[in-house]
């Protein structure tokens, strides 16, 4: 056998699977006139869960872990307060339940050892937890807040838009730490349309108004 024919051999043969793993790894190219992948889905952002202002109705359940004692179901008073055992007076309106339930372990924690304490707004009814719907609507009202909770779902709530509203001209006014701001919605094109780009996500307190029509 000639000698320069086995290292061409051998060399040969090294190409054959070298070859074969750059075709594996190459990205396949979509077929002639084949439609392009669609693009990932966008999901859609939540509303933040400790945006859940506590005000006055609000019931509250006060657990405290390993004291059942001092488990409580309470109101929260019309001056914004509330008390529990060992702790009286304790202002409410105004915060999250996460921080009433670190300002009850901090006074706890005079009387018992590291107390942990869980909140759970048990009857949201405060205007804090409240979306209102104004205008031209079917059924102008406030209605309970709950968490996840869109345009859609507040106008469907309250009968829908009315015959002489101007949907595309609806806005959403939120007051958030003092500051009011205006959210523009094509309430329209959301509703007739199923334009869902324009379903916003809301948060308590917020109002959404439809205006009317103008001829």
């Amino acid at each position: 056998m000639n000698a320069l024919f086995l290292p061409r051999l051998m060399f040969s043969l090294l190409l054959v699977p070298a070859a074969a793993s750059l075709a594996a790894e190459a990205p396949a190219k979509p077929a002639p006139g084949a439609p392009a992948a669609p693009p990932a889905a966008v999901v859609p952002p939540k509303a933040n869960d400790n945006s859940y202002i506590l005000g006055p109705g609000d019931t509250l359940q006060v657990f405290v872990w390993r004291n059942p004692e001092l488990t409580s179901t309470v109101p929260i008073r019309p001056d914004g307060k509330i008390s529990t055992p060992l702790v009286e007076d304790m202002v409410a309106v105004g915060k999250t339940p996460s921080m009433l339930a670190r300002d009850i372990e901090k006074v706890l924690g005079e009387y018992i050892r590291s107390p942990q304490v869980n909140i759970i707004v048990s009857s949201p009814v405060s205007t804090y937890s409240q979306v209102k719907i104004i205008g031209q609507v079917a059924k102008p009202q406030a209605i309970a807040y709950r968490e996840g909770m869109t345009v859609l779902d507040a106008v469907l709530s309250v009968g829908g838009i009315a015959q002489f509203a101007a949907g595309n001209r609806a806005k959403i006014i939120r007051t958030v730490n003092g500051k009011t701001t205006e959210i523009k919605v094509k309430l329209a094109d959301l509703v007739n349309d199923g334009d869902m780009k324009q379903n916003v996500a809301l948060l308590p307190g917020d109002v959404l108004v439809v205006p009317e029509s103008m001829f």
